[in-house]
């Protein structure tokens, strides 16, 4: 019973919160604010609601709306360019897990010299440690995806390379998570979203890294998932369902800084890297069965995907592939359970290099998975999933 756990992101969570921001201490006076290339946070009016709450705190602001779904380094470096000429001392993230990731990325790069991947650890990054402290964020999420608002990671692609980041300094020192802001997001979406928490839960629980803190915040992102991820999918405007994938969510993110994601997450980062169209949640969502599968038949962790199994909605299980079985109701009760890879233009064969990939960015990873999970394994959990 060991562990650490540092999170100091203040946390508004409820409906009406970023009504609230205003009253808040913002951390600077002029602020970048990043958001997406899409027409999304406009279109429903979320924009003008962050711009209206900085006005009233006294803060002036800059808009850089460039992000990809996939985040790439040559737009952490434009906003980082915006950022410095622009004079702004803190970053706002509005939108999913690519803005927010994004305005964390953005204020490293603000505030240092060089090329974002010189600090990149894995694939050709240079590893090298970041000198200045970033610009403070403040994160504003419209989905209940990735538990960015409460983590300090951030993805970002180069190239074939689509790695994670992140450090202290990279917390947002204030997340505001109003499920408000979540009605609208589209059903499929919803489910892409909603499994990438999951997954994060999930990965979480069975790392080795796991502990009785992180523990507590899986189980209970993985239980409001099971209970309430479908009826958010099949009717957006319930409240009630919104607010508890939104809770799961930020549940999640504190499950990434107090455990950690495991091998599963590093097979989609490979997958997205060559193919960014491809949605991050639904590639776990297509790995996701065999990934379990393994670790079920690996007798590795067989009480603890029991336990998720039961939390997942499975009151009886008694089984580690319990947890497979009720994992493919859910996906199918979400309408996500016939995603193709080759409908994304991912070919079989290029699944060895995918594999290959996924180790050669984010090894870790797979330091960290309840057992070995050796590079043909990899190319079998790839072949077992393709379609």
């Amino acid at each position: 019973m060991s562990f650490e756990f540092y999170m100091p992101a203040r946390l508004l969570f409820g409906k009406g919160k970023l009504a609230e921001l205003h009253r808040h201490t913002l951390p600077g006076k002029k602020a970048l604010i990043v958001t997406s290339s899409g027409q999304s946070v406009k279109k429903y009016g979320y924009l003008a609601r962050v711009e209206e709450q900085l006005e009233k705190a006294g803060v002036e602001h800059v808009l850089f709306n460039k992000i990809l779904p996939n985040p790439v380094k040559e737009h952490v470096m434009e906003g980082a360019a915006l950022a410095r000429s622009g004079g702004c001392d803190f970053v706002v993230g509005l939108g999913g897990g690519s803005s927010i990731d994004s305005a964390k990325a953005i204020a490293v790069m603000a505030a240092n010299e060089g090329d974002y991947w010189d600090y990149i650890s894995g694939g050709s990054g240079k590893g090298k440690p970041v000198p200045n402290a970033p610009l403070p964020v403040v994160a504003i999420t419209t989905t209940a995806g990735t538990g960015t608002e409460a983590d300090p990671w951030t993805v970002t692609t180069n190239g074939n390379e689509k790695i994670g980041f992140g450090f202290d300094g990279t917390f947002p020192v204030l997340s505001v998570i109003d499920p408000e802001l979540m009605m609208t997001v589209p059903p499929r979406l919803t489910a892409y979203q909603g499994f990438d928490a999951l997954f994060h839960s999930t990965e979480g629980y069975v790392n080795r890294t796991a502990s009785e803190m992180s523990d507590l915040f899986a189980l209970k992102a993985i239980e409001l998932i099971g209970k309430s991820l479908a009826k958010a999918v099949a009717d957006g405007s319930d409240e009630q369902a919104r607010a508890d994938v939104a809770l799961a969510n930020t549940f999640s993110g504190i499950v990434e800084s107090a455990s950690g994601c495991t091998s599963e997450h590093s097979m989609e980062h490979a997958m997205s890297a060559y193919h960014p169209k491809l949605e991050h949640g639904a590639g776990l969502i297509m790995v996701s069965l065999a990934y379990y599968t393994f670790l079920a038949r690996s007798g590795s962790c067989d009480a603890r995907m029991v336990a998720m199994a039961k939390a997942l909605g499975k009151a009886d299980a008694k089984e580690p592939m319990d947890f497979v079985s009720t994992l493919a109701g859910l996906q199918a009760a979400c309408g996500v359970a016939e995603l193709n890879m080759s409908d994304y233009g991912i070919k079989q064969s290029e699944l060895a290099q995918i594999a290959e990939n996924a180790r050669a960015t984010m090894g870790g990873l797979f330091q960290v998975d309840p057992c070995e999970i050796a590079h043909q394994d990899v190319i079998g959990i790839l072949e077992q999933s393709y379609r």
